[in-house]
């Protein structure tokens, strides 16, 4: 059996000497290496903005979906948008653990893998369903995962595709418990999202009563799931891509003060700046969305004089499965609305 690098590097067939992530083409063939761990795949959780693109390439056809999710994978050895750049994540059994692979999986293990699919060895050999109110997509598959790579032990007690479906975000809800502090004011841009309702719900819980949680969100269906939840103090319908307006409006929802903490969900381009002019002078922006450019955001913070600290939204952090399936059992409002839409 061969030996592999622990990042994965020996699947990378072009360009060499990248890491699996950014390479254009890795190889998937499922004979693993001695550290790898073979998965047999159920579900695919792909990335809100991936999945976005893929539906729109596709004008909404099931058909041209399946085919343009196949067509990805059979050219790059993953799941990686070539527009987007990301991936998203899946649920499976583990099939097969190399014999130096160190941890604690064992063969029969129900996990979620919680590394990008633009960077997981993957092969499709059907697509059974496709639910585009989720970006989830039943397939008949296999996949690898390498010795770097982390991942979440299905838990018993809460559906599995719900599971899959918060797992994919983790990150956002982890790295709000780790932002805010009490009194704070919190900016959720996107909140009637899966991710904007787990920020909500983990700011709310942190600010305390001397706190205020904004949601803005351009539907007004979206502002109805978050205001029925109770999950924030002001819900605002805007559009995240005019950002003075978001800027005039949270400017006389906080008196002047503006934001500490600006949270992006958001699955478009140009939401940039709305998310910065929200902000106050030495506050902090954590953009989660896929969609974020960083020479926008960098350049444009500059060009209106706004010092920030900006945060580019690591999918990572320490306890973020656990934090994302402890907000499900905490709030039964927000399980029952999620396990609706899986």
């Amino acid at each position: 059996m061969k030996e592999g690098c622990p990042y994965g590097t020996h699947r990378v067939i072009l360009p060499i000497g990248v890491l699996p992530q950014p390479a254009d083409i890795i190889d998937n063939t499922m004979d693993i290496y001695d550290n790898e761990v073979l998965i047999d795949v159920r579900t695919l959780n792909i990335d809100s903005a991936s999945f976005r693109q893929i539906k729109k390439q596709a004008k909404d056809d099931i058909k041209e979906i399946k085919k343009n999710i196949i067509e990805i994978v059979s050219k790059a050895g993953k799941l990686k948008n070539p527009i987007t750049g990301s991936g998203g994540m899946l649920i499976g059994t583990v099939e097969k653990i190399g014999p130096a692979y160190n941890g604690s999986l064992k063969v029969g293990d129900r996990i979620a893998t919680l590394v990008s699919l633009s960077l997981t060895p993957l092969v499709i050999d059907e697509i059974l369903a496709i639910r585009p109110e989720t970006s989830q997509v039943d397939i008949k598959g296999k996949a690898i995962l390498f010795q770097s790579g982390i991942y979440a032990i299905l838990p018993d007690d809460l559906p599995e595709n719900l599971a899959l479906s918060v797992l994919d975000v983790a990150g956002a809800p982890a790295q709000t418990a780790r932002l805010v502090e009490i009194g704070d004011t919190v900016v959720v841009i996107g909140g009637g999202g899966k991710s904007g309702l787990l920020c909500l719900y983990e700011a709310k819980k942190r600010v305390g009563i001397t706190g205020t949680v904004i949601c803005i969100d351009r539907s007004e269906e979206s502002l109805k799931r978050a205001r029925m939840l109770g999950l924030a103090d002001e819900y605002l319908a805007a559009d995240a891509t005019d950002a003075i307006s978001i800027h005039n409006e949270i400017t006389k929802l906080t008196d002047g003060r503006l934001a500490d903490i600006v949270i992006n969900c958001v699955n478009i381009e140009n939401t940039e700046m709305a998310s910065i002019l929200a902000a106050k002078n030495s506050g902090t922006v954590y953009f989660f969305s896929m969609a974020t450019s960083f020479t926008k955001a960098a350049l444009g913070a500059e060009g209106v004089g706004k010092d920030v600290t900006m945060i580019i939204g690591n999918g990572y952090c320490k306890g973020h499965a656990e934090i994302a399936l402890q907000i499900l059992r905490e709030c039964e409002g927000l399980r029952s609305l999620l396990l609706i839409h899986n």
